[in-house]
């Protein structure tokens, strides 16, 4: 089920300047699925939180369409059961922790019952149960993520936009964050997560888009960003053995005593590789497909993507 839909969107900011109007999000689509972490990467000014805006109706789009669970931003029954966390939000700062929380609660309209209960246990989730009664003020940049992602989790919402969660959080508190967000996911709720630390949603998210200049310039899953397409490495005991693959099938990229890479020309090819190693008698250890950080094919296709535009 896709509860984010997102259709030909477009949204220019009018500047009146000479340098001409902005175009943050051009033709945009996308759809987001129940209970996914999904990632929202790209450069600055990307068009990544004027995206999140947009969807949360913070953002008057220009042209296209967005709908969560199927209800446009101008409907308020659209955001009844989100959370949000803003980059560089600014909670006031003469309250508490505690009194922050009940302060969103009311405003989301519930009653107070739910609000004791609902602070409580969001309290201890992120670890600020001992610092309630502290004022904002005090609190480190750490420490305001960590309420802040309370505030945003506190209607037990079904969507949270989540724009850098983990900015200034120590990495203890960046790893206790992560496994919120799975324990969440794993709920059946759906995540939105907008963060440039591309090590930080490899670890944690189920889909990934890459926005370029306002553009979707490619969407999948973090495997599939991850996995080098037709490229395997063997580890089998070679030895001193040449192993010479024909042309049709693919390149020999490297080989050691212990290891092979290769680059195929098509993925069922491995195939050919392993039954030619069984017919030398060559104990095979593992066949994997080569990996590479979501951070390096996230260069990769934005370089991709720049030189098929200049």
């Amino acid at each position: 089920m896709n509860v984010v839909v997102v259709e030909e969107l477009t949204k220019i900011y009018h500047t009146g300047m000479k340098k001409g109007d902005i175009v943050a999000l051009d033709r945009f689509s996308l759809t987001v699925e129940q209970g996914e972490i999904f990632g929202v990467l790209g450069p600055n000014g990307a068009g990544k939180t004027t995206l999140l805006k947009t969807l949360l109706g913070i953002t008057q789009i220009t042209s296209g369409a967005v709908f969560i669970n199927g209800l446009p931003p101008s409907n308020p029954e659209s955001r009844k059961k989100v959370g949000y966390l803003p980059e560089n939000h600014r909670f006031p700062d003469h309250l508490t922790g505690l009194g922050l929380l009940e302060f969103t609660g009311r405003l989301c309209g519930l009653n107070q019952n739910d609000i004791d209960s609902r602070t409580s246990s969001l309290l201890e989730m992120v670890g600020m149960d001992k610092w309630a009664n502290m004022k904002i003020k005090k609190y480190s940049k750490g420490m305001l993520q960590r309420i802040g992602l309370a505030q945003a989790l506190i209607v037990n919402p079904e969507i949270i936009f989540l724009d850098e969660p983990t900015d200034g959080v120590d990495p203890v508190g960046k790893a206790e964050i992560k496994q919120m967000m799975k324990t969440i996911r794993d709920e059946g709720k759906t995540i939105i997560l907008n963060s440039h630390l591309l090590s930080e949603v490899e670890s944690v998210a189920d889909r990934v888009a890459i926005l370029s200049h306002g553009r979707l310039v490619k969407v999948g899953t973090v495997d599939e960003f991850t996995t080098r397409k037709s490229q395997y490495e063997i580890e089998a005991d070679f030895g001193d053995r040449l192993i010479e693959i024909p042309e049709e099938i693919g390149k020999k990229i490297s080989l050691s005593t212990n290891r092979l890479i290769v680059v195929l020309k098509e993925e069922r090819n491995i195939n050919y590789i392993i039954d030619q190693l069984r017919l030398k008698k060559i104990n095979i250890h593992s066949v994997q497909p080569i990996k590479v950080s979501l951070e390096q094919s996230f260069m990769e296709t934005l370089s991709q993507k720049e030189a098929e535009t200049s």
